[in-house]
């Protein structure tokens, strides 16, 4: 998909066509599909950043559900996006911003691809999620390093699925911020930020 439709023309589409949608401003997933394809039919958006942070949301919604079922729901859309440094990446989108990644020597590709494999040892089912934005990969690999040391799943949920401007549940708004939770809110955007990234570029 080269741009996006307008939004006022979503509820006209077939399901086919939003899935399409969710693919390019997400990752391709049938999860997400079942998920989220009704909600472009049934929900009005005046832009794609409503749109997405209604995405998230569902998303939410998903990490704050007790049941398992839900868990492992979330972990297959956050699996799905590719792991960073990837030779083979499905998604056009992830391609083009992981390209500057992909310019490093081998030496370099081969640590980053330990630090993938070290990352998902340390939290099963799931993938590391940034927002690349032109850093470079000894800045990537400290993250991921800084993150596995904190070794909290749940914090890496809701990285990825952060939502508009401020965290899914925002600590920063806490009288008293410990110290996890001040690292949380400085983070670096994620999931739903890649999505706003890559609307903004598709003219959405």
């Amino acid at each position: 998909m080269t741009s996006l439709p307008p939004t006022s023309t979503l509820p006209t589409l077939d399901a086919e066509q939003r899935a399409q949608i969710l693919d390019t401003l997400f990752e391709p997933c049938q999860q997400l599909h079942t998920l989220s394809v009704s909600l472009l039919r049934e929900q009005s958006f005046p832009t794609y950043d409503s749109l997405i942070d209604a995405v998230g949301q569902q998303l939410l919604g998903l990490f704050r559900s007790n049941l398992e079922s839900d868990q492992k729901w979330l972990e297959a859309i956050l699996a799905a996006h590719p792991r960073l440094g990837e030779k083979k990446v499905d998604s056009e989108q992830s391609r083009k911003e992981q390209a500057q990644l992909n310019q490093g020597g081998t030496e370099e590709a081969e640590k980053l691809a330990a630090m993938n494999r070290k990352y998902e040892d340390k939290f099963p089912g799931l993938r590391y999620v940034v927002f690349v934005n032109g850093r470079s990969r000894p800045v990537i690999m400290e993250d991921m390093q800084q993150r596995i040391d904190r070794g909290d799943i749940q914090l890496e949920k809701q990285e990825a699925i952060k939502v508009g401007s401020t965290a899914l549940v925002n600590p920063c708004s806490l009288s008293q911020v410990t110290q996890t939770n001040a690292f949380f809110c400085s983070r670096q955007k994620a999931m739903c930020d890649i999505a706003k990234d890559r609307a903004k570029k598709l003219g959405g």
